[in-house]
């Protein structure tokens, strides 16, 4: 199958192009469409079905971090940091220095909390 594009332009000279094509080359297309818009100074924001902006979580949560992540999760579950340690074999302290940022969440740790809260361990990292 080939791809199909139209373009219409609105009476206030504002331009809508449709790309018609397979729906395995969507993504790689989008993305590449995203980097040339970018690449021509344009600032590109994602839509939903709704024409409502998509924001990314860096963009809703600026200032979030592996460490408030952490303590999110152990917030939500009621888990005081004793209790975490106990689960995760280790001393209360390391989990207050990993959910004040003086201790890295190491990918051998971030997977233990992910078994733990039941997410990806990528959150933590």
């Amino acid at each position: 199958m080939t791809a199909e594009m139209t373009l219409q332009t609105n009476k206030n000279g504002l331009a809508t192009i449709n790309v018609q094509l397979p729906a395995k080359d969507a993504g790689k297309t989008a993305e590449a469409i995203r980097h040339l818009l970018t690449f021509g100074g344009q600032e590109v924001h994602w839509l939903n079905e709704d024409g409502e902006q998509l924001l990314s979580i860096e963009e809703v949560f600026p200032d979030m971090s592996p460490a408030k992540v952490l303590r999110g999760f152990r917030g939500r579950d009621g888990m005081t940091q004793l209790e975490l340690a106990g689960k995760l074999g280790i001393a209360q302290t390391r989990v207050s220095e990993m959910e004040s940022g003086k201790r890295r969440i190491s990918v051998k740790m971030a997977k233990q909390l992910a078994e733990i809260f039941e997410t990806s361990y990528k959150a933590f990292l």
